[in-house]
């Protein structure tokens, strides 16, 4: 057993500097002990993809990401067969029966695995990531809910695909769209939001070992302002993380208006978010 209770869990993970809450280290708990994937929605840059990270590393367990967007299909995300090999092959065997040349082409050596394969067939278990799923259309959604449901896969040439050792599965989504119920079914589901003030300044000083507690304190609390302020984007876990090492490479000791103003390309993407920002600080960034 991986982890012996949701403490150890909550441990474990802050062994690798993920801070979590009790609730997080639960689901983390139950996925190990009930096999089941685990469904990680919110917001971007709130730690989804680094929790999946982060239970690889306490686990010692190789992590194999697929990365989700628009058009991916099952030739980059399953599997597919290595044409060119294929052709050469034939090309070397001209006289030989068909069917002695199919069972041979469509065989093991002629195929290439991609992450949901390899995750399948690894000998040791591992974690798979399935990061940003709500990328993808609904057709390459469907293909997944055979690993999902039973830790298989079918390829129509070699027939079904069994883990034999099951992989730790973490699906992230952003909420871009809504994911199909059938999807949501197979999964555990965990919510992670933005961090509390306290929450987000020991993140800080986690990933930060060298950010002074008052600094840490000033851009906690300035970037939860900020969040609930109407902007296009506002700023997530890791901008926060950016902002402060910014912060730290500027031999910046005390945060004011004008410090923030100066720097807030760092933690702000969108220049309509500065300029609302700037002006709250008092300071047109649009002029500089």
């Amino acid at each position: 057993m991986v982890f012996a209770n949701p403490q150890a869990a909550l441990d474990a993970l802050a062994a690798q500097k993920y801070l979590a809450d009790l609730a997080v280290a639960q689901v983390v708990f139950l996925a190990e002990r009930l096999d089941k994937p685990v469904l990680v929605e919110g917001p971007a840059g709130v730690g989804k993809t680094e929790l999946a990270k982060s239970v690889a590393a306490a686990t010692g367990r190789r992590l194999i990401r697929l990365q989700c967007y628009e058009g991916l299909d099952e030739a980059k995300a399953l599997y597919e067969w290595n044409y060119r090999k294929q052709l050469l092959r034939l090309q070397a065997a001209p006289g030989e029966a068909w069917s002695e040349t199919e069972s041979d082409i469509f065989g093991e050596d002629f195929l290439l695995a991609r992450p949901l394969l390899e995750a399948i067939r690894s000998p040791e278990s591992v974690v798979l990531l399935i990061d940003e799923v709500d990328r993808v259309e609904v057709e390459t959604e469907a293909l997944m809910l055979e690993l999902l449901a039973d830790f298989q896969v079918s390829i129509p040439e070699l027939g079904t695909m069994t883990a034999t050792t099951r992989p730790a599965v973490f699906l992230t989504s952003n909420n871009t769209r809504e994911l199909s119920e059938a999807l949501k079914r197979r999964c555990l589901y965990l919510h992670i939001g933005y961090p509390t003030i306290e929450r987000e300044q020991e993140i800080l000083h986690a990933r930060l070992p060298g950010l002074d507690e008052r600094l840490a304190e000033q851009v906690a609390r300035f970037v939860a302002g900020l969040r609930s302020m109407p902007l296009r984007k506002p700023p997530s876990v890791s901008e926060s993380l950016d902002w402060a090492a910014a912060l730290l490479a500027l031999g910046v000791a005390v945060l004011d208006d004008s410090v923030a103003a100066d720097t807030l390309n760092v933690l702000l993407k969108h220049q309509s978010d500065i300029d609302i920002v700037a002006k709250e600080l008092g300071a047109d960034l649009t002029e500089t």
